[in-house]
């Protein structure tokens, strides 16, 4: 599966500034990871926080954690993704 950038009528979407421009990159990054293949996300956390979008939680294999990147590095942009998610034992 392969994510394009977000658009709103085929312009290039830009969240609110400020607060509410986290808490939307925040939801987006959340509900593609929730629709994404080749991830369970139900235990991963997305935040911001010093201007990265953060992940954290636990997944059940090494390849759903580099998938959980590349899927959060396509709606983040240029904004820097921190992979903290491990794997369950």
């Amino acid at each position: 599966m392969v994510f394009k950038q977000p658009t709103f009528f085929g312009e290039p979407y830009e969240p609110e500034a400020g607060a509410d421009k986290d808490a939307a990159l925040e939801e987006a990054v959340a509900n593609a990871l929730a629709v994404a293949g080749g991830i369970d996300a139900a235990d991963v956390k997305v935040t911001l926080d010093d201007h990265a979008v953060v992940l954290t939680g636990i997944v059940a294999t090494a390849p759903e954690i580099e998938r959980a990147t590349a899927v959060a590095q396509a709606i983040a942009g240029t904004t820097p993704v921190r992979n903290e998610i491990k794997m369950a034992q």
